[in-house]
């Protein structure tokens, strides 16, 4: 996937308001590019947080069109979400999704089952770097938000993708580890090749954006 293109896309819940969302991102013509890196900051409940779901496919209640390379996402089968789910977009939540009962690890191995796109010792070592390798037998449910958001990170980098988006993925990080976690962000971005997308609504990842986009 090379390119994810808005037009003219807008969340229903603003559709009695487009006159007055003129000069907003959702009226405009969008594109992501892979290889690029995006900053998209809004205030809270202006949209970034739907602007994810829909690109991610699991909300629909949006109008106008949302093309991979072309092709309206609406058209786009199971087996075809499926597939670019697990090799073409990765996605970290803002509210995270993890399975509270599982611990770290198995967390992080759950995706990483389906994709073998770590190795264990790679997994071990994002770990260790983002310091919660003392954590990974641990409850993911007892950890703190800020431990969790971590978990969430490494969790969202065991895929191969072509974007990745990062729905305000340091809220709750000090400074230190939000550059830890930047650093690790764009040596995979590098590697893969890939688009990224950050979400903000003020804090946010330390990367050298292409373009800064606001709601």
């Amino acid at each position: 996937m090379d390119h994810i293109c808005l037009q003219q896309t807008l969340p229903r819940v603003f559709a009695d308001r487009k006159e007055t969302l003129l000069s907003d991102i959702w009226l405009r013509h969008l594109a992501f590019t892979k290889g690029k890196r995006y900053l998209v900051e809004a205030a809270s409940g202006t949209g970034k947080s739907s602007l994810c779901s829909y690109i991610y496919g699991y909300r629909r209640d949006y109008e106008g069109v949302i093309s991979f390379d072309g092709r309206d996402i609406r058209t786009l089968s199971i087996r075809e979400w499926t597939r670019a789910r697990r090799l073409s977009l990765s996605l970290l939540f803002q509210e995270l999704r993890l399975f509270p009962e599982l611990t770290v690890m198995e967390n992080i191995r759950l995706k990483n089952r389906l994709t073998r796109h770590k190795t264990e010792a790679e997994i071990a070592s994002m770990l260790e770097v983002l310091g919660i390798a003392d954590k990974a037998g641990e409850q993911a449910g007892k950890l703190s938000y800020g431990q969790q958001q971590r978990v969430a990170f490494i969790r969202c980098l065991c895929q191969p993708f072509d974007f990745i988006f990062l729905d305000e993925p340091v809220s709750h990080l000090d400074d230190g580890n939000s550059a830890l976690m930047g650093r690790m962000l764009l040596d995979e971005a590098q590697r893969q090749g890939a688009g990224v997308v950050v979400t903000s609504i003020g804090k946010h990842l330390d990367l050298p954006y292409d373009e800064t986009l606001r709601l």
